[in-house]
């Protein structure tokens, strides 16, 4: 059996990028040190910032509605905290892909969404509990889903 540095290494021989099963899914600790938006996070760990794409979600871009919200609900609950990060692989801007966890045991990614900040991003989450946290928020008229004349399904359209 191939253990994480054995993958890695193969990976990097054969010049591929690969997200890593569960399994060897990676965890690090670092401080929060910048919020690009709300879905998009830099975290100092030892010393190397690491730019962290959340998982499973997607937010508003800072000029869509919400955007901003969603970019100070995630400020507000991690800058200059430290997380946990369990990193699943890296996407094509080569951040690192992952759920983020908050030094009170919450998890981000689902804060966000269950706050109505964010889509459940089905394409690349299977996730069912995702799915119903957004249509909860949803259900309950929070954050994107709060403004009826809001026409959200053509984000959302995308997402699926």
């Amino acid at each position: 059996m191939f253990n994480k540095l054995t993958m890695a290494l193969l990976a990097a021989w054969a010049g591929l990028s690969i997200a890593l099963p569960a399994a060897f899914a990676e965890e690090f600790t670092g401080t929060v040190v910048g919020v690009s938006d709300g879905d998009t996070i830099t975290v100092l760990s030892d010393g190397v910032p690491r730019k962290i794409r959340l998982s499973g979600i997607d937010c508003p871009e800072k000029a869509q509605a919400f955007g901003q919200q969603a970019k100070q609900f995630t400020a507000e609950r991690s800058f200059s905290k430290q997380v946990k990060v369990i990193a699943s692989g890296h996407d094509r801007y080569r951040r690192t892909i992952g759920e983020v966890i908050l030094p009170d045991g919450q998890n981000l990614n689902d804060l966000l969404l269950a706050n109505g900040f964010a889509w459940w991003y089905q394409r690349y989450s299977h996730d069912e509990q995702r799915h119903e946290l957004e249509d909860n928020a949803r259900r309950h008229k929070l954050g994107l889903w709060h403004d009826a004349q809001l026409d959200t399904t053509c984000y959302y359209r995308k997402l699926h």
